[in-house]
């Protein structure tokens, strides 16, 4: 009898020890899921900061490379049109004065597009495709490379933001291009039949050694700018071989 009443409370103590081990084992857990949820919640928060700050950043100097082109546009385009109007509406001559005066429509027209490109809400009304297309007929236009196009698959789909923070990296990959490589070809192909779409930006140039890590050309500014976006970039270039720029985005169907 004795051995008994000691076996039972041996077998009480240690199911009151399992329960106690079982309960800090639950309490320990929930603690710990408690926190990394927490720590979760603000990698979140702070993605969302950086990515809002991008944005910021993005529109900032977007405004500030229109503002540029609009006061040269004012000073050679617009300001040198004013002056011949003014000259032709003073002049005693009647067909002078009706040049004068198709001259000031024509510099109407002029303001009227400046002003429009002074909001860039023009974003929300441009595919990314037809952006990319816009750029690579300024270089073709004003002669400085051949270029070229080439679209797989469907018309990628963006909100603002995105499409914001895309046309800044394609304009400063194409800035990149034009003052560095001396290319005879700049091509963009973009391909939005893969599971993550793909951007390709290349350039026939002189190319440069890169190993993986930042050089001057800005990199580690798109790679950060791709990483707010949730995509990628890849950079490959050799020495006087050219350099191509794969910029892949975040699966559209996520």
């Amino acid at each position: 009898m004795k051995n008994n009443g000691s076996d039972l409370f041996i077998i009480v103590l240690l199911g009151f020890f399992l329960m106690v081990l079982m309960v800090s084992f639950i309490v320990i857990m929930v603690i710990y899921h408690r926190q990394r949820q927490i720590k979760n919640q603000q990698k979140v928060r702070e993605i969302r900061a950086e990515y809002e700050k991008t944005v910021l950043n993005v529109e900032k100097e977007l405004r500030e490379d229109i503002l540029a082109h609009v006061g040269k546009e004012l000073h050679d385009n617009v300001g040198q049109l004013l002056s011949l109007a003014k000259m032709n509406l003073s002049s005693s001559k009647p067909e002078k004065v009706s040049e004068g005066k198709v001259m000031v429509n024509e510099i109407i027209h002029e303001v009227r597009i400046l002003s429009k490109s002074l909001n860039i809400d023009w974003v929300e009304e441009i595919s990314l495709e037809e952006f990319i297309q816009r750029e690579l007929n300024k270089l073709d236009s004003a002669d400085f490379c051949q270029v070229a196009f080439h679209q797989t698959g469907y018309t990628l789909q963006l909100d603002k933001d995105k499409k914001l923070v895309l046309i800044r990296i394609i304009q400063e990959c194409l800035n990149n291009a034009i003052k560095h490589a001396q290319p005879k070809l700049i091509e963009i192909k973009v391909d939005s039949s893969l599971e993550q779409p793909v951007i390709l930006v290349r350039d026939d140039g002189k190319g440069f050694e890169y190993n993986g890590e930042s050089s001057g050309l800005g990199i580690h500014n798109l790679r950060s700018r791709m990483s707010t976006i949730g995509g990628e970039m890849i950079l490959h270039s050799v020495l006087g071989k050219g350099t191509e720029i794969k910029l892949i985005l975040p699966n559209q169907n996520a």
